[in-house]
């Protein structure tokens, strides 16, 4: 007769940990790497249909996109009074514009007389005016003037003032939200503010944004980069040198979660025998990121992990000036995973800081707008350099087209390998049941739960 062992929901990897890796930094470890916080959150699936259904799709669109905090641009996006971008969500248009030297305004992009665009693309102007009949507005949002006014005399300015959206910001980011009675932002951010305290965040800038259409729901996407375990199996070439099954994760709000993988330390999964220090930098060497250049051979009797952050520590003081002897290993190597529900996540660290955006194409339940950025430090001399535009790839182009990307390109073509077949095996699930690991997939099963709270308090409402 056989028995089942005991269920254990805390269950986690039989082997070192990340908080082990820390013991060993050469540095002192920042305290926000030292939190841990990793609730079990139930071992339910979740039906198939929540990432193919448009009725679920509509019911993320309605009571979730339209309530929730997201990011819509970066401040030095729109430096100058004029500035102004577009951003889109469902079917939705924003017209951001910085209204004053520090005023940022969001409004719908709609013309109040016959409804057409305002802004089609990113640009300055000293006015909105309708390219349709000429309908004009002040980047307050008052109205300025119509070509016929004698025709319009039933209308005042009340009625002509352009409806606004709530705009908050941190970390040099801009946030919108369509609901007025939503959370103040920072209740949203919570221990994100801590955690990035003193990683320069609002003293970054773009370096790069590159965007592509992607053909799978929008969870698909951002899910994928929620956990670490698909690494030895979708990127095999980076077991030498990133870990990937004994990758921390924590739940620190309702709002925000984490996961770490250690750089320049090989996978447990791997003979660590069989992988020499040098083999390590070697390997990390050949997937051509900046911060890693001039690394010489190993020196006998170092760790690569303590030699490759070393040379990060130059190499970034070189580039931009400022000193970063105290900073750990961890803050030079690491893959430090934030997200900000729903669909937001920036890299904690000292090296240069990426950044993930996911969010639905139109009301298509089966595409997705996949962004990433890279904001490195702004220089201790010289002005501060302006924004890279955003690059967009077509449909035929890959991202390690997009040299500005370096070896992500590799990786994030290796993701995309997977993605649209997911949204494909979705459709034909036979049992319409999706399945997560209790605490490697934590974070996503959050995920989900906050979106189901939206929804049931939207449909309560």
């Amino acid at each position: 007769m056989t028995t089942t062992p005991e269920f254990d929901p805390h269950a986690r990897f039989n082997g070192e940990s990340y908080q082990d890796i820390l013991d060993r930094d050469s540095r002192e470890v920042p305290e926000c790497l030292r939190a841990e916080k990793a609730p079990y959150l139930g071992s339910d699936s979740v039906p198939a249909t929540h990432y193919t259904g448009q009725e679920r799709f509509d019911l993320e669109a309605e009571h979730m996109w339209m309530r929730v905090w997201q990011m819509a641009c970066r401040m030095e996006e729109i430096p100058n009074v004029g500035d102004h971008l577009v951003y889109d969500i469902i079917d939705k248009s924003v017209l951001i514009v910085r209204s004053a030297p520090d005023r940022v305004q969001a409004y719908y992009n709609t013309c109040l007389h016959r409804g057409r665009k305002l802004a089609t693309q990113a640009g300055n102007k000293s006015e909105f005016r309708c390219a349709f009949h000429g309908f004009t507005w002040e980047l307050n949002g008052g109205f300025k003037s119509c070509p016929t006014p004698w025709d319009y005399q039933h209308l005042d300015a009340k009625a002509l003032q352009l409806p606004e959206l709530r705009v908050g910001s941190w970390g040099g980011f801009v946030f919108i939200n369509f609901d007025e009675n939503a959370s103040e932002l920072m209740d949203v951010i919570g221990p994100l503010d801590w955690h990035f305290k003193d990683w320069h965040l609002e003293d970054r800038f773009i370096q790069y944004h590159v965007a592509k259409v992607i053909p799978c729901n929008w969870k698909v996407a951002a899910e994928a980069f929620m956990e670490s375990q698909h690494a030895p199996t979708t990127h095999p070439q980076i077991m030498t040198h990133v870990t990937d099954v004994n990758s921390q994760y924590d739940v620190f709000s309702d709002y925000v979660s984490r996961q770490i993988s250690a750089g320049a330390e090989p996978s447990p999964l791997m003979d660590r025998d069989s992988i020499s220090e040098q083999r390590i930098i070697d390997d990390m060497m050949s997937r051509r990121y900046k911060i890693y250049k001039d690394v010489d051979d190993v020196p006998a009797g170092i760790t690569a992990r303590r030699y490759v952050a070393q040379s990060v520590r130059d190499n970034l003081q070189a580039h931009n000036g400022h000193n970063y002897e105290k900073c750990s290993d961890a803050e030079m190597l690491d893959s430090i995973l934030y997200n900000l529900f729903p669909n937001f996540s920036v890299w904690g660290g000292m090296k240069p800081t990426r950044v993930y955006r996911w969010r639905p194409n139109g009301c298509d339940v089966d595409s997705a707008m996949m962004e990433v950025y890279q904001l490195d430090r702004v220089p201790v001399d010289g002005p501060r350099p302006q924004a890279s535009p955003l690059r967009m790839l077509s449909e035929n182009e890959r991202w390690s087209d997009a040299e500005e990307l370096g070896g992500l390109g590799v990786i994030a073509d290796q993701d995309m390998g997977n993605l649209p077949y997911v949204q494909q095996g979705l459709k034909t699930s036979g049992n319409n049941q999706v399945q997560f690991a209790n605490y490697q997939d934590m974070r996503i099963r959050q995920h989900h739960i906050m979106i189901q709270r939206y929804i049931d308090e939207g449909l309560a409402l």
